[in-house]
């Protein structure tokens, strides 16, 4: 175990002597909701212990040079953006690769394919969300979290979690421990903070994988973020980034993806010319090229918390990716816990089950919402019959036409 203590970190004991560790909160995770959750925790006044894994080979990165633009990018919304700027991370950002989404114009199946149209105009807001690329938001955190009062980061791989009464234990793989008074899952969808706690998972398999690749584009994108729902080929959003460059997230069935990944990423721009040429012209990969395939699925944990445990991020829910939602859920999470925690009375402690309950009802409806949207548009633009096919052209159609409407699913998804 390897520890590195940002400003004035303090414990109440040494696990060099085989004492544990002692902070307010352990969080485990290496993600932006992990170090997000660190600042947020810290900043409210808690110790903060954060266990990280070992870096695997290769992951440090290259230096100099101008930095390649990252496969994986984020479609941030309000609710990001207000928190990431009250723990000043937003003005630490490289904002010269970050691209606003002032509209969405999103496209049906078919010859009479539907149309539904979003713009921040209409939305009476500035800018609908944000791109930024994962090395930019996590740079800006690293940046934040050194100068953190109360963090204290740990290199390790945890083995095992108990539960203690007055506090959480996590223990690792070199004999040392971890205890707080709350421990906070940030570990992703196979969350191993989860799969300590006994709780329960549904999962759905939507037999797709992510496709992630950036392009230069012909024609300008006006910061216009681009969908289309087809039925067999699955679902295809090209994401404005700063200058003529797209980024692309395509939800392919996996017979569909094994074809492209086994493809050039020139094949594959021809591909999405049948999509895009119109908007946006002809597609070049960025140099140096870069393609990923992520699979796909829905992760409902039967219970966000346990005892003295709170999941935040993928490890509380994964959804489809076809509302680029996910990060901000996990955003969300945190502004929750963190309201929650604030708002307690003042003999409870943070890792009290009336509130971390509280966080857990806090959390139900907004996420609840996203995975049965995320998850019932993937169904329904994945039926093949054309009955189906007719009526969803239709509702698009005619949710275009219904401004109240679209101006209160706009504000939802803006985090508003």
């Amino acid at each position: 175990m390897t520890t590195q203590t940002t400003s004035s970190a303090t414990f109440r004991s040494d696990a060099r002597h085989g004492d544990a560790r002692r902070s307010d909160v352990c969080i485990v995770g290496n993600g932006a909701i992990a170090k997000t959750a660190a600042l947020g925790l810290s900043q409210a006044g808690h110790s903060v212990t954060l266990l990280v894994p070992p870096a695997r080979a290769g992951q440090e990165g290259a230096a100099g040079g101008e930095k390649p633009w990252d496969t994986r990018v984020y479609a941030l919304n309000h609710t990001a953006h207000t928190l990431l700027s009250s723990l000043k991370v937003w003005g630490a950002l490289d904002m010269g690769r970050v691209a606003p989404v002032d509209a969405m114009d999103v496209q049906g199946d078919g010859a009479q394919g539907g149309h539904l149209g979003f713009d921040a105009f209409g939305a009476h807001a500035g800018t609908l969300a944000w791109i930024v690329e994962d090395s930019n938001l996590n740079a800006a955190l690293d940046a934040a979290l050194r100068f953190a009062q109360n963090v204290t980061i740990v290199t390790g791989r945890a083995t095992r979690l108990c539960n203690g009464g007055d506090e959480a234990t996590v223990e690792l793989d070199d004999g040392s421990r971890l205890a707080a008074k709350l421990v906070v899952g940030a570990d992703g969808r196979e969350s191993w903070v989860r799969g300590q706690c006994d709780i329960g998972v549904d999962y759905r398999a939507y037999h797709q994988r992510g496709i992630v690749a950036n392009f230069e584009c012909e024609k300008p994108h006006h910061n216009v973020a681009h969908q289309w729902f087809t039925c067999k080929d699955g679902i295809v959003a090209l994401l404005p980034l700063p200058g003529n460059r797209v980024s692309l997230v395509w939800s392919a069935p996996d017979t569909l993806a094994d074809t492209i990944m086994n493809e050039s990423l020139g094949e594959l721009a021809i591909r999405l010319g049948e999509f895009a040429d119109e908007k946006l012209g002809l597609l070049k990969p960025l140099q140096p090229e870069a393609v990923q395939a992520i699979p796909l699925r829905l992760v409902r944990p039967h219970s966000l918390v346990a005892p003295r445990v709170a999941l935040v991020g993928d490890a509380a829910h994964a959804v489809h990716p076809l509302a680029g939602h996910g990060m901000n859920l996990g955003f969300g999470d945190v502004v929750d816990l963190l309201r929650v925690l604030g708002e307690r009375d003042a003999h409870q402690g943070i890792g009290d089950e009336r509130v971390l309950a509280r966080y857990a009802r806090a959390r139900k409806e907004d996420v609840l919402l996203m995975q049965l949207a995320t998850d019932g548009l993937e169904r329904l633009f994945g039926a093949n019959l054309e009955p189906v096919r007719v009526i969803r052209n239709l509702g698009l159609n005619l949710l275009d036409k219904l401004p109240l409407v679209k101006r209160r699913l706009i504000a939802h998804a803006m985090g508003r």
